[in-house]
């Protein structure tokens, strides 16, 4: 495995690899999570190539930019062990020589849910994403379920701007308790830890509620019940989305067939977000 840190010895790096490439994206602070996007990675090209890069751009001020975990270290001992052809972890000066004058608008989905908590988040996904995309070439790129409202702004500018690489999707893994793999879970306590399992669990039981004959308005409001009920977590939203448009389904007179279940909550003061696929009848 080799680790390259600027653009330059990114070239020569990919330079020496034959076969086909598939790339996955990360900030670090790797798990299990990260690691099936790597296993997936690895049975659709010959190299894998993983980028370790905590973006600056999709941080607003006072979030957790500074304190995200850092752990380049131990993310190339744990990539070493997978079989990964490449790591880049460019260095700031490298990655944005100056601020960039260019900008991707992510469009109106990017101001909804996720975007309309953290409205220059999306905007700055799309740029770092973008970039090493076009610096890697590679012929596949694989993202997690988990950051599903991200999956889908990243489908959308590969169509519309014609990139030409195929986006993967990686279901999410999950703990024994059904809490979603995060890089920020290292931010909880025990107790806070033990609250957020509360967010996998709500959307099961709307999940199991839907396949009884519960509506998407009902499942939304038992979700928001599970949440409210515990005083440790704050809910940002809960709804029923369209997998594809996001487009937000509960309100309307009546929802069939596949929808997303979405939230987001602050445990502690800890920021998180789930998801789960929901067959309305």
């Amino acid at each position: 495995m080799k680790t390259v840190r600027t653009k330059a010895e990114l070239k020569a790096a990919l330079a020496g690899l034959s076969g086909t490439r598939a790339l996955v994206m990360t900030m670090g602070a790797l798990h299990e999570g990260h690691l099936s996007l790597v296993r997936e990675a690895a049975k659709a090209a010959d190299n894998v190539c993983v980028s370790i890069y905590v973006n600056p751009l999709q941080f607003a001020p006072g979030e957790d930019y500074e304190s995200y975990p850092r752990r380049l270290g131990a993310d190339l001992a744990l990539l070493e062990q997978h079989n990964v052809a490449l790591v880049y972890a460019p260095l700031d000066e490298d990655i944005y020589p100056r601020t960039p004058l260019v900008r991707i608008d992510p469009g109106p989905v990017a101001r909804i849910l996720e975007g309309k908590t953290r409205p220059t988040h999306f905007a700055g996904v799309l740029q770092i994403v973008h970039k090493v995309i076009s610096l890697v070439q590679p012929q596949k790129a694989f993202f997690g379920q988990k950051d599903a409202q991200q999956l889908a702004l990243i489908r959308t500018m590969a169509a519309d701007l014609d990139l030409p690489v195929e986006i993967c999707s990686v279901p999410i893994r999950r703990e024994a308790s059904g809490l979603a793999l995060s890089s920020r879970n290292a931010y909880l306590s025990a107790e806070e830890k033990k609250a957020a399992e509360t967010l996998s669990q709500s959307l099961f039981a709307a999940r199991s509620g839907a396949a009884a004959g519960l509506g998407a308005d009902a499942a939304v409001e038992r979700i928001k019940a599970a949440l409210a009920a515990n005083p440790l977590i704050e809910t940002d939203y809960v709804h029923a989305v369209d997998p594809d448009t996001f487009l937000i389904l509960d309100g309307e007179k009546q929802v069939h067939g596949r929808a997303l279940l979405v939230l987001a909550a602050r445990v502690g003061s800890t920021r998180l977000i789930d998801n789960l696929e929901v067959d309305f009848r």
